[in-house]
């Protein structure tokens, strides 16, 4: 671009009648404001290419920041294995206390309630400073108007909780499973009397309180 301004203005001064030697300081002078305007424009131009590639390197990150949620950024997959073997727990629990509490034949548990229960085991506990082995879990199933102790969980029996968590399950009185239940009912092997089946909703409602802190009971329905 240089070259092609300074071919015309010597095409322009061979064109031009000779002038006295008086005017020569006025030629150095606009030859020099133009080459103030030529680096103006060069260094607009190179600032403005520093500030796009600046702004999308920074728009880059942010979406990437975006799109990692909290689960993600404190993934670890010791907890996800422990997790796992506390759904189970739970559903053991569960299922040995159709026999007491929950006085019924056979219990149904459906596999995206246990699902579910997973996912917030690891949502509450990101925050904990000892995870998931610092929960104490309790178990409870609303049943006739109340609610009913099902069990209670020690993630980590040597290790002192720092959160309890208590789960209130629900059971299911909608869709098909009314009318198929009386299908389920039968009698215990140990008593005459007829106990109906019973089958758990996929919503519960789980309550968290830490123990290390006065903060407020944190409820959230799921």
């Amino acid at each position: 671009m240089q070259e092609q301004l300074i071919s015309s203005l010597s095409s322009e001064d061979s064109s031009l009648p000779s002038t006295p030697t008086s005017d020569a300081p006025s030629k150095r002078l606009s030859w020099s404001k133009l080459m103030q305007k030529l680096h103006s424009s060069q260094s607009l131009d190179s600032d403005s290419d520093t500030h796009s590639s600046t702004d999308d390197a920074s728009d880059a990150g942010s979406l990437t920041l975006q799109d990692l949620s909290e689960s993600d950024l404190f993934f670890d997959p010791t907890e996800e294995a422990l997790c796992k073997e506390v759904v189970q727990l739970i559903a053991l629990n569960l299922t040995d206390a159709k026999d007491g509490v929950l006085h019924c034949s056979k219990l149904l548990i459906p596999e995206k309630l246990l699902e579910h229960i997973g996912h917030e085991l690891v949502h509450l506990s990101v925050s904990e400073p000892c995870g998931l082995r610092g929960a104490l879990i309790d178990l409870c199933v609303e049943q006739d108007g109340g609610c009913e102790a099902a069990g209670q969980i020690a993630v980590d029996p040597y290790l002192v909780p720092t959160f309890h968590l208590t789960l209130v399950l629900r059971l299911d009185s909608r869709g098909l499973w009314p009318k198929i239940q009386g299908l389920f009912t039968g009698r215990s092997p140990s008593s005459p009397v007829v106990r109906r089946a019973l089958k758990l909703s996929t919503g519960f409602r789980v309550i968290k309180r830490k123990l290390y802190s006065s903060e407020e009971l944190l409820i959230e329905e799921c």
